[in-house]
């Protein structure tokens, strides 16, 4: 059982990876749709679904701002929280359609958390 230290450790660095994000996203040339496809993704992924959410934005990777975006998450989930494995033929959507129930949900309510930081930094950080 995660004790209430842990917790907070993860929700730091959460906000500070989010920072990051927001940062990073900042320096786009198109940061006011990076701002505003951040603040939409949490109700794609409430209304459709995690997959369905990163099917669309996987789709829609030509766009500099959702590539970011999917960039992100996929390294949040691989390099920070270790639940998906980073690997060139096993992308974020190939992992996604292939994992338990209980992995699903458990990766949906890591990237809700995330994108409540996110949605956060970009209001701040983006005009």
């Amino acid at each position: 059982m995660t004790n209430e230290k842990e917790l907070q450790t993860i929700e730091q660095g959460r906000a500070k990876y989010a920072f990051e994000c927001a940062q990073e996203g900042k320096k786009l040339s198109e940061a006011s749709k990076y701002k505003s496809y951040v603040k939409k993704t949490p109700m794609l992924i409430k209304n459709n679904g995690l997959g369905a959410a990163f099917a669309f934005i996987y789709q829609n990777k030509k766009e500099k701002p959702y590539e970011l975006i999917y960039n992100q998450t996929y390294r949040w989930l691989s390099e920070y929280r270790k639940y998906v494995k980073k690997d060139e033929k096993n992308t974020l959507m190939a992992q996604l359609v292939s994992m338990s129930s209980e992995e699903y949900c458990k990766i949906t309510n890591e990237v809700m958390a995330l994108f409540n930081w996110l949605r956060r930094f970009v209001d701040a950080e983006i005009e």
